[in-house]
């Protein structure tokens, strides 16, 4: 069955969804018109929506699938769990259980706080870095997403119209996000050192801490530069302001995430995805000096952090049984058949002849509709233009009928039940998809 069937079971439940959603959907990255596909049942690297079509999934809700989807031993230890309680206001063993799995990975990680998503995980570091410095600012990197807090999405997708020229400028996310709250958000080049530096420098006084993603997929899947971090760190020196690392994509790309593979030291980590199994997670992890602005054993917490499903039973008892299985042999398996992907995928381009590019590190996967260097948000911007943009997506359209998914921005990553067969599968067609595209651009 051909995408999209006015005649199909998914057809219908779109239907009814617009009824009681608005624009028909409660999350916007299972949008997709005319209709989204709804799923019946996934396993291992394989999603069957409700029509009976199969695909290999090569999104894994967005990075969150390391393992594969319903795997025996995060099935058994949820079930297992369910069958005893699923939240109650005690703390659980398996909460500790996590939490030692997660510390002592990476330098920095001393201590955690469980959270229930990486937005909640970046809100709170946020939190954390201003009651440790007492200072307001945060800086990050232009065009970077670090989750939905409004300071977190600040000059999240700019534009050339409000960017700024001689230096990046704050820009509201939403619609109505104050003024007030963006003279509080300082916005950085990703990689660019020396402009970085400058305008850091302008605000040391001020700022609580600098946000980084050592690999940002909105600034081209490519890595942090070992002189940028360099900077960051000397900046850090000189200022006060603390380093937050957000991981809660890029944890995947080592057994000590990517702090370690890189070199990064920061004062606090966001983390979430991988780290739950599948079930809904985040967590803050950092130094002790760090974390301990978040101690309420005495009394009031410098900085308070709580919510009702924190470190729930089940995303702990998932999270337990995912970390176990988070190893350096799993791991190097994994980037290795990342990096045959990439291979693969630009093989498919040359042969079909198509302008574009493949980036990414590790298991993690960016496909780009452009030959122009990318090196920062605004290259990866101009490089999506709107006609790329179209032939992203109708890639994206093809791939879904070849039996595969990504996203429709282009990104896609591996998770452990894959072999090289699977790639293949992705590689052919990709070139299907590059070559129809032709055809239509004929």
């Amino acid at each position: 069955m051909a995408y999209p069937d006015p005649d199909s079971r998914s057809a219908a439940l779109g239907a009814r969804a617009r009824a009681v959603f608005p624009g028909g959907g409660t999350r916007s990255l299972t949008q997709l018109a005319p209709y989204p596909i709804y799923a019946r049942e996934a396993e291992g690297c394989r999603v069957t929506d409700v029509d009976g079509v199969e695909r290999i999934d090569f999104i894994n809700n967005y990075t969150v699938q390391l393992f594969g989807h319903s795997h025996p031993a995060i099935v058994e230890a949820v079930v297992s769990q369910a069958e005893r309680f699923m939240s109650l206001t005690l703390a659980t063993e398996s909460e500790i259980e996590l939490a030692e799995q997660i510390c002592g990975r990476a330098p920095s990680l001393q201590r955690i706080r469980f959270t229930n998503t990486g937005t909640e995980a970046v809100m709170h570091a946020i939190k954390g870095a201003r009651a440790c410095t007492g200072r307001p600012k945060i800086a990050k990197c232009e065009g970077v997403y670090h989750g939905a807090y409004d300071y977190a999405e600040a000059s999240l997708d700019p534009d050339p119209q409000n960017w700024g020229t001689d230096r990046p400028r704050p820009v509201g996310y939403a619609k109505g996000t104050p003024a007030g709250l963006l003279q509080d958000a300082v916005i950085i080049p990703f990689n660019d050192v020396a402009q970085s530096r400058e305008i850091l420098d302008r605000h040391a006084d001020s700022l609580a801490a600098v946000l980084v993603d050592p690999v940002p997929s909105r600034c081209g899947g490519l890595p942090m530069s070992p002189a940028y971090i360099e900077m960051l760190h000397d900046f850090r020196r000189s200022s006060g302001a603390l380093i937050i690392d957000d991981e809660v994509v890029c944890f995947r790309l080592h057994e000590g995430g990517a702090q370690t593979l890189y070199g990064l030291e920061p004062d606090l980590t966001t983390l979430g995805k991988v780290i739950g199994g599948g079930m809904p997670i985040g967590a803050v992890a950092g130094t002790e000096e760090a974390m301990s602005v978040y101690d309420s054993s005495a009394g009031k917490a410098a900085c308070p952090q709580s919510g009702t499903f924190t470190a729930n039973p089940l995303s702990m008892a998932a999270g337990v049984a995912s970390m176990r299985m988070f190893t350096k042999d799993a791991i190097d398996r994994l980037n290795a058949l990342g990096e045959t992907a990439r291979e693969r995928l630009r093989e498919a381009f040359r042969i079909a002849g198509v302008e574009g590019q493949i980036t990414g590190e590790g298991s993690l996967i960016l496909f780009h509709m452009s030959d122009e260097p990318l090196a920062d948000y605004r290259a990866v911007y101009r490089a999506g233009t709107e006609g790329r943009a179209r032939r992203l997506e109708a890639l994206f359209r093809s791939l879904l009928n070849h039996g595969v998914i990504t996203s429709f921005t282009g990104m896609a990553c591996l998770s452990t039940p894959m072999e090289e067969a699977e790639i293949d599968h992705l590689a052919d067609a990709v070139l299907a998809g590059l070559r129809s595209l032709e055809r239509e651009a004929a």
